[in-house]
């Protein structure tokens, strides 16, 4: 129970990534907020998580990271009944992929807005009340198309590594008052959006893993849990692949 009674945020947590770290911190003993666009999801996701030991650690917002007044209302919703925000775990992502030259600005200013922007609001408006409390974990999910680019994916991969400058630059900032932040790059995971991928794409690309296999869910939700409890108290700035060797 490392994260006994922590009040975290779980930004996309309705389902795939998000939805296996909001497990993973309610079997740590913690309360989790989740944020997502999709209200479906979250519902059901609520339901599910709420069996057991989560009944009444558990809530759902519907909340659009990318909307400054959502999230700063809710964030202020959040103070009001528990006080503090101990943990934020910016996962919210989309993918719109095409290659550049068939890619609309449309298409990437949204990848931007929900993926880079809407962490920078959720840590702009939780920041304020970790520095009062003089303590607090930021997690941002990058990717390793945020490391290593990715062709067809020019505005998901600009996202993901603007999340890798902003996790280096925060944590800078916020290091004196005991609040790390750092990031985890994620490589291919087996999910919803990767399942839909045909079979010989997935031997492909399992071909470029060095571990020879895609990762899960909960490989990722264990590197987010370590980064948010009290054994990495002395980790801030750093980005954590967790790609089965894909970063070497």
């Amino acid at each position: 129970m490392k994260l006994k009674d922590k009040i975290c945020i779980v930004t996309g947590g309705a389902a795939g990534i998000g939805k296996k770290i909001s497990e993973s911190f309610l079997n740590e003993g913690a309360i989790v907020c989740i944020f997502d666009v999709n209200e479906e999801n979250g519902r059901g996701t609520l339901e599910e998580l709420s069996a057991g030991s989560g009944r009444g650690k558990i809530f759902f917002f519907k909340v659009n990271v990318a909307d400054e007044i959502q999230v700063e209302k809710t964030i202020e919703e959040i103070i009001l009944k528990f006080k503090s925000i101990d943990i934020l775990v910016n996962n919210a992502g989309i993918t719109s992929d095409n290659l550049i030259l068939r890619m609309n600005i449309e298409d990437f200013n949204k990848v931007i807005s929900i993926n880079l922007t809407g962490a920078f609001l959720c840590s702009k408006h939780v920041v304020r009340h970790m520095v009062k409390n003089k303590s607090g974990r930021i997690i941002n999910i990058s990717s390793i198309v945020g490391v290593r680019g990715n062709a067809g994916q020019c505005n998901y991969s600009a996202s993901k590594a603007g999340l890798i400058g902003l996790t280096k630059s925060l944590a800078k900032e916020v290091a004196s008052r005991n609040i790390n932040v750092n990031a985890v790059a994620p490589g291919y995971i087996e999910t919803e959006m990767t399942g839909k991928l045909p079979d010989a794409i997935k031997e492909k690309l399992t071909g470029t893993i060095p571990a020879g296999r895609l990762g899960s869910p909960e490989d990722v939700s264990k590197a987010v849990t370590f980064l948010a409890g009290p054994d990495s108290d002395y980790i801030t700035g750093i980005v954590l692949g967790v790609d089965g060797g894909m970063g070497i």
